[in-house]
């Protein structure tokens, strides 16, 4: 089945936004409540992390694009051989998050703006007593009564990278990009939506120097010692869920359920698979790619999950747009062009790292992807980027960025858009189901 799409139907991201947003006063006050969190996307009128002015639709497109390759790069560090496993991620997603979602930590409680990452495993802050942080509402935590430093006699201080102990306090440094940062491993109340989870272990940023200067907090969704997971476990039996808003949403709300209370009953599964060398991701088994009615023709080894080399498919939440190995890719790419053009001459350009792009409405094939037991199949408005000035449609994936892991395929948020993602742990399986998320 193919859908008719046009380019003055769908602007993407920042050139709506900016178009409409001064025009509109969402609520930003809507308050958590169960276990529940609100989700919004960082150009969210609700978010102060947005550009002070408008972009253009290329300019946004070729800067996610960009901000797409670094995230690659990090992923790659991720699944390489390592002996350290670091606490943060890397400067692309510390200076721009794509979901963020509102915590309360300490007594009384501040509200605090974390990045949602699935990908990573602990939680940190900037602190009030950072040198060199450019937050714009960092953690006081002199002015909360329930927090404290961890000893260095501390087991979460075995869990942290580089862990130092100059004083009795167990600090750590990590570094990303061109920064350097020092932080506490510190505990306090951490409230999600309205559920109070004393003693939460995360880092307190002191110190950070470089170009890569964090704006906000992250939040890490990963299946590590310190993940939210591992403790809350008491309390959501490891067990989550989001639904990503589309970028056309006026509003940007969707929602984290924490959790398997209220989690969807009809929805189908696929194993969660382990890698030993970064037991963190969620690697998914990604056996085949339809174009339409066409299973593309792709070799066996693009796909194939292998812990040692990291090869294989993972869902994550910060990568904004699908990259696949470059045999997967072009196979899918091929077939979508030729679906595309069938009956026409269309030119093909590009933009940015974008290779399939036209400069007129086209007709465009759903894209499904096939895992163990469950099909994904993704509408246009999954896997088309659109302009209205220029009249640009381009196919929104792209193959993996050279000089970055060319075996490892990334499930992106965008194609993630408007659907269900369960993550159900302890049973080792991840659910996909179709919902409009605001």
């Amino acid at each position: 089945m193919t859908m008719k799409t046009s380019p003055m139907l769908t602007p993407l991201l920042l050139f709506l936004l900016f178009s409409l947003a001064k025009a509109l006063n969402p609520n930003c006050d809507v308050h958590d409540h169960g276990s529940t969190l609100k989700v919004f996307h960082v150009f969210s009128p609700c978010s102060p992390f947005r550009p002070s002015e408008g972009l253009s639709w290329e300019e946004s497109v070729l800067q996610l694009e960009a901000k797409d390759h670094a995230r690659m790069q990090y992923l790659w560090s991720l699944v390489a051989r390592r002996s350290i496993v670091p606490i943060a991620s890397g400067r692309q997603i510390t200076q721009s998050p794509t979901y963020i979602v509102k915590a309360k930590i300490g007594t009384p409680p501040q509200t605090l703006l974390l990045a949602m990452d699935t990908s990573n495993d602990a939680a940190w802050v900037p602190c009030t007593s950072c040198v060199g942080c450019s937050t714009l509402k960092p953690f006081a935590p002199a002015k909360s009564t329930t927090f404290h430093n961890l000893p260095c006699s501390a087991p979460q201080c075995k869990q942290v990278p580089n862990p130092t102990c100059g004083g009795s306090a167990c600090a750590f440094n990590f570094t990303y990009g061109t920064s350097s940062v020092a932080a506490g491993l510190v505990q306090d109340t951490v409230t999600l939506a309205t559920d109070p989870v004393p003693g939460y272990t995360f880092g307190c940023v002191q110190k950070a120097t470089g170009s890569s200067i964090p704006t906000q907090g992250l939040l890490g969704l990963g299946r590590g010692p310190l993940s939210l997971l591992a403790q809350t476990h008491h309390l959501y039996q490891s067990t989550f869920s989001y639904c990503l808003p589309s970028f056309k949403t006026l509003n940007f709300s969707g929602s984290l359920r924490l959790g398997p209370v209220a989690q969807p009953k009809r929805i189908k599964f696929t194993p969660l698979l382990k890698n030993p060398r970064r037991s963190s991701l969620y690697y998914v088994n990604l056996v085949a790619v339809r174009v339409g009615r066409r299973i593309v023709d792709i070799p066996p080894e693009a796909l194939a999950f292998n812990p040692t080399t990291g090869a294989g498919t993972i869902f994550d939440s910060g990568t904004v747009f699908t990259r696949l190995v470059e045999p997967a890719y072009t196979a899918v790419r091929n077939e979508f062009r030729r679906r595309v053009s069938v009956g026409k001459k269309l030119t093909v350009t590009r933009l940015g790292g974008f290779d399939t792009c036209y400069t007129v409405p086209i007709v465009a094939p759903t894209i499904t992807f096939m895992f163990s037991g469950m099909n994904v199949t993704l509408t246009p408005d999954n896997t088309l980027i659109h302009s209205t000035a220029g009249g640009i449609t381009c196919l929104a994936m792209a193959a993996a960025p050279d000089n970055v892991n060319s075996v490892l395929n990334v499930i992106a948020n965008m194609q993630q858009q408007n659907h269900r993602v369960l993550y159900d742990v302890p049973n080792s399986r991840l659910g996909v189901a179709r919902e409009l998320c605001t």
